[in-house]
């Protein structure tokens, strides 16, 4: 047997391989499973005891050298020019790396994706508005401070017209055109004449939404929010609504979650206190509805809105504002498998 491994050896040195169909006569004739190698371990059983460490030395020098010989001349073959043109036209091309969502708007779909679930539509407006539709159908009164240039964008002061502060403007162009019911969220751009920082912008993103209709009570109002974070956030998500002021809501609130990072124990984030500012609430205040043309005797809704960024920060820990304006790739890239 071992002379018959020998004689194997010297035809596997002595096969000559050219072409492709060469190197699959080799593969077949030798390393298949058909072949002349696999034959001989087969046989292997046959040989004495005392013979079978020395043939198996031989059958594996074998094996070895058929199968180095072929991995040699596959590679040269496959690296070898086809015709007059080097480039192998049948390769795979190379593949197109795939862009990724802006985190603004991942959060952005997901927040809609929550409220379409409960039943609200989508409205927009226009980003360049007038007083009436950004402060005084909202009941803002003449002296109050968002009026002033050092807080907005104002484009033509004599004849009111501004960069919208709040997507609320929107929810006035809905009253105004819409009687009850009214079941709307309103996402934008939004602008105010603010110092940029890590926690701080002059542009950002907001989704306000807004229900009118007969009977709804702050209780709906609690009830929808709860479940919007706790889609956001988490089922164990925990909220709480403290007293606040808005001139276009009354009461008013601002509503907290639970802490996410530390579970509501207490961390650098969430300063110790279990618990995030992410949203303003209330019931819609009469006079912006009798402003709107909707009979508040009739009618009752609510009202809330939120920032994306701060949401967005929230959601993966990001603590720098401005990184979500930066459109550093680097960035970028962390949010590819996050839509």
């Amino acid at each position: 047997m071992i002379d018959k491994i020998k004689e194997l050896l010297k035809e596997t040195e002595a096969f000559s391989i050219k072409t492709g169909e060469e190197l699959e006569q080799f593969r077949l004739k030798y390393l298949s499973k058909k072949g002349e190698v696999s034959l001989l371990f087969n046989d292997f059983k046959n040989v004495p005891a005392e013979l079978k460490k020395e043939v198996g030395l031989e059958i594996n020098k074998l094996k070895q050298f058929a199968q180095e010989k072929f991995d040699s001349f596959k590679e040269q073959l496959d690296d070898a020019p086809t015709g007059t043109n080097s480039l192998d036209l049948t390769r795979p091309g190379e593949p197109l790396e795939l862009g990724s969502r802006h985190p603004i708007s991942i959060v952005r779909n997901e927040i809609i994706g929550i409220f379409s679930r409960l039943g609200f539509t989508v409205a927009e407006g226009p980003e360049i508005e007038d007083d009436w539709h950004v402060f005084s159908a909202l009941n803002f009164p003449p002296e109050h401070p968002a009026r002033d240039m050092q807080d907005t964008f104002f484009i033509d002061k004599e004849n009111e017209i501004l960069l919208r502060t709040h997507t609320s403007s929107v929810q006035v162009r809905m009253m105004e055109k819409t009687q009850p019911p009214i079941r709307s969220i309103f996402p934008g751009r939004v602008f105010r004449n603010e110092a940029i920082s890590y926690r701080a912008h002059c542009i950002f993103h907001q989704v306000e939404g807004l229900y009118v209709d007969e009977n709804v009570s702050f209780a709906d109002l609690k009830q929808t929010l709860l479940h919007f974070a706790k889609e956001m956030f988490g089922e164990k998500t925990q909220i709480r609504l403290r007293p606040s002021y808005f001139p276009f809501t009354e009461p008013s609130a601002e509503m907290d979650v639970s802490c996410s990072i530390c579970g509501g124990k207490g961390c650098n984030v969430c300063k110790q206190t279990g618990w995030l500012e992410i949203l303003g609430c209330g019931m819609v205040d009469p006079n912006v509805l009798e402003s709107c043309g909707i009979d508040s005797e009739k009618y009752t809704g609510f009202a809330f809105g939120m920032g994306i960024e701060r949401i967005a920060m929230l959601k993966y820990q990001v603590k720098d504002l401005r990184l979500y304006f930066e459109n550093d790739v680097r960035f970028l890239r962390q949010f590819k498998a996050a839509y």
